[in-house]
């Protein structure tokens, strides 16, 4: 059985970083895509970044180059360093995973994570 468990969220000042940190078991993340999502309570949830198996990475567009996704096979484990965030960015945001790049089908990945809450203040 596939688990995500999401840490690193917290409260942040606007203009300081926070990196998440997603630790995956039951499955090999060499072998898979990993993706953050996040979402406010009462809007559509929203993705944030991807990375496929060969590293290669897709943001969204509001990401601008503030954050950085990242992987260590060896751990398992995906990460997002985000820097200079903005109080846009305050969300729950969540690890994903599934073993093709679902971004380029329009599809949803099967695995999450429960989420970690980012609040971000002005």
């Amino acid at each position: 059985e596939v688990h995500l468990v999401e840490s690193g969220g917290g409260s942040v000042q606007a203009g300081g970083s926070l990196r998440l940190t997603c630790v995956a078991s039951g499955m090999d993340s060499s072998r898979h895509c990993m993706g953050w999502f996040r979402q406010v309570p009462g809007q559509m949830r929203e993705a944030v970044a991807a990375l496929d198996k060969l590293g290669r990475t897709d943001y969204a567009d509001f990401v601008e180059t503030r954050f950085t996704i990242s992987k260590d096979s060896a751990k398992n484990t995906l990460y997002l360093q985000m820097d200079n965030l903005k109080p846009d960015d305050t969300a729950a945001y969540y690890c994903a995973a599934d073993s093709f790049p679902w971004w380029s089908f329009g599809r949803e990945p099967q695995y999450w994570g429960q989420g970690t809450q980012v609040t971000v203040s002005s």
